[in-house]
């Protein structure tokens, strides 16, 4: 792109809102709540429908926004969203026509029916969203500070539920000792690494008081680490990694307090090592499990072969979530994430799609996501003129959405919250997915003339 060709429109900096003004004008941050769900799981035959007051509740939490999602759409005659956008936004719609379908051949057709529902429900807010903020951009920004803070909201919640009800958002295991995993309050391997995440990035780049940043970050870490989730803990270490590296790149000095801490880290870490031993420091990080808990992943990846070559014979997959479910019913009852989450699934994202929409389904998942994070990545490089007009409307917030999509992706390889509708992980990954979308349709609408003229 030849910045020195392109004439920019002169954008004024959005005002901030405050918290109450900013939930208000933009409902669908309060999906990310999920909302809290206060029950222990669900037992009995969980591919068949069945409901209580919290699932009324969830249903019309989601419902409400959508609605209003449906009425504003109504009221603006036409929805306007830029050419890259839509280019992305068709597959989240190709994929609930897929589930829709699955709905003939699912072992719980009422189920599957009520989810696809839902589906829809979440992809009308996320277009709506999208088609509003192209009209009348927020700022990007405080989108970020907003989920950060419904992120802290949650955590302090399953905080407050711990003496309370331990046994809703904690749990014993053998092995890993106590685990505060959250159940279906607020997933700790997910919300504590958000609160890390954009506090990491916000204290790299300066954008709000440091004190503030660390904190945060700090207590982001602290809960994340008191989950006991090895995949949680390995996905966040490779985000704040590639995190630290990026900012580094950008001046001597970062380079040089960059290789300072690395370097910190390595003493503590071998005064750790040779105070506690390097036979119980590996127990700990592997919760007791052996060689070939390790290898196996906890033994999904034996549970993914069976699900994969189902669908090598099934290509359409099995039917939304109802499918996968009565897959593994016998599993259920013992499974420790289903026992939490009340999930009983594929324990990952990717397989969950596959075997709910079937290979077209996964492919069409798969590519939604590379084209959301090539177009994030277009309009968040440091010199990339889209992002200089005006000067940090975008920048920061599309590279802080995408580290912290990066760590949902990398986190969904063994969690499958990221595409199960009513959980707070589904709804918080299509925000951020949102705020990219929209982020970079501000910054299509800088140039002149209109976004047409972008290739």
């Amino acid at each position: 792109m030849d910045a020195a060709r392109i004439e920019l429109q002169t954008v004024n900096r959005p005002k901030r809102l405050s918290s109450l003004k900013f939930f208000l004008r933009y409902p669908i941050f309060l999906l990310a709540f999920g909302p809290p769900v206060f029950k222990s799981a669900v037992g009995g035959d969980t591919s068949q429908a069945h409901f209580d007051i919290w699932n009324i509740i969830q249903v019309g939490w989601i419902s409400l926004v959508a609605l209003r999602a449906i009425v504003r759409l109504a009221s603006a005659g036409s929805v306007s969203i830029p050419r890259q956008a839509r280019s992305i936004l068709k597959y989240p719609i190709l994929i609930g026509i897929l589930f829709l379908i699955s709905v003939t051949y699912s072992p719980g057709r009422i189920i599957s029916a009520e989810y696809t529902f839902l589906y829809f429900l979440s992809v009308i807010c996320l277009i709506e969203f999208v088609s509003d903020a192209y009209r009348d951009p927020p700022d990007w920004m405080q989108c970020m500070f907003q989920l950060r803070q419904v992120a802290l909201v949650l955590v302090a919640i399953v905080l407050a539920t711990l003496p309370l009800a331990p046994s809703l958002v904690m749990q014993q295991v053998q092995g890993a000792g106590i685990r505060l995993l959250g159940g279906m309050v607020a997933s700790m391997s997910f919300y504590p690494e958000i609160i890390a995440i954009i506090s990491a990035y916000t204290f790299l780049y300066s954008l709000e008081s440091r004190v503030r940043s660390a904190v945060l970050f700090l207590i982001g870490l602290a809960c994340s680490l008191a989950a006991q989730s090895r995949g949680v803990e390995i996905s966040l270490f490779i985000v704040l990694l590639v995190l630290a590296v990026g900012r580094a790149k950008m001046g001597r000095r970062s380079s040089y307090l960059l290789f300072s801490g690395f370097v910190a880290v390595l003493l503590i870490a071998g005064v750790a090592l040779a105070a506690v031993g390097p036979e119980r420091m590996w127990n700990a990080f592997n919760r007791g499990q052996d060689l070939e808990g390790i290898l196996t992943a906890s033994g999904r990846t034996g549970v993914w072969a069976d699900e994969i070559a189902y669908c090598v014979s099934h290509p359409q997959g099995m039917g939304y979530i109802a499918g996968v479910r009565t897959f593994r019913r016998s599993d259920y009852s013992t499974n420790l994430h289903a026992a939490l989450t009340n999930i009983g699934g594929t324990d990952s994202s990717y397989i969950q799609v596959l075997v709910d929409g079937g290979w077209l389904g996964i492919a069409f998942y798969l590519i939604m996501i590379t084209k959301t994070i090539v177009l994030g990545r277009r309009f968040s490089r440091e010199r990339s003129a889209a992002t200089l007009a005006p000067e940090g409307l975008v920048y920061h917030p599309l590279r802080c959405a995408l580290f912290v999509l990066m760590f949902c992706l990398i986190e969904g390889i063994e969690s499958p919250v990221y595409v199960l509708p009513l959980f707070g992980s589904f709804y918080s990954q299509n925000i951020v997915i949102a705020i990219i979308l929209g982020a970079c349709g501000t910054a299509i609408a800088a140039f002149r003339p209109r976004y047409n003229a972008i290739r």
